[in-house]
């Protein structure tokens, strides 16, 4: 898949965690349906790998479906045998190895300009700047100036003002947790949950 590309399209990634199985893929239907494809099922959510597996399912095997918090070349292997389409890891390491391996795109986290390099070097094809709050857009403006040509996608702590911030800022897309989310994941209200997508992504097409 062209993650890159997908990142450029959409210009905005759901990360979902929870602790409850049945919400989580509930929650990642509910997105598709309000009109956010590109989602994100962290390893750590119950029953990760169950949640991804139907998932696919449901959505079939095009879907953007990806694995976050891929850290281990166990945890790479887990997400592709799960279903996954792409990982997404909080930096360089073997998971990313072992992702680029079994063919699967990577977003890698960094935050300095070494873990940039290293991110890169290593076969990410974006690079997710984390934790983007530790400098907010204006970091990442500097941060470009070394790293022009780099896809940057800044997660943690991102809401809609912000989104539109750091896409002002040069990244191509922006990683969203618990701002989108909310509570769904963990049993929580879908409507409010499609509520906050749609005015997510008013945001990113106004950015």
């Amino acid at each position: 898949m062209d993650l890159r590309g997908l990142l450029e399209q959409y210009r905005l990634m759901a990360i979902v965690r929870g602790g409850d199985a049945d919400a989580a893929i509930r929650s990642v239907v509910a997105l598709f349906e309000a009109g956010v494809p590109l989602v994100e099922v962290s390893l750590t959510t119950t029953g990760a790998e169950s949640v991804i597996e139907r998932v696919r399912a449901a959505l079939g095997p095009a879907a953007p479906l990806g694995a976050g918090t891929v850290c281990t070349a166990v945890d790479a292997m887990r997400a592709a045998e799960a279903g996954a389409s792409f990982v997404v890891t909080p930096g360089y390491g073997p998971g990313v190895e072992e992702a680029a391996r079994l063919g699967l795109p990577a977003l890698v986290g960094a935050l300095s300009p070494t873990e940039v390099i290293a991110a890169t070097g290593g076969g990410a094809t974006a690079v997710k700047l984390f934790p983007a709050s530790v400098g907010g857009p204006a970091y990442l403006k500097a941060l470009r100036d070394p790293f022009p040509d780099v896809p940057f996608v800044p997660v943690g702590g991102v809401d809609a003002e912000l989104a539109r911030g750091y896409l002002a800022a040069g990244a191509v897309a922006v990683g969203v947790g618990s701002p989108l989310l909310g509570d769904a994941p963990h049993g929580g209200d879908l409507g409010a949950l499609s509520d906050r997508a749609r005015r997510f992504l008013d945001a990113v097409r106004l950015a």
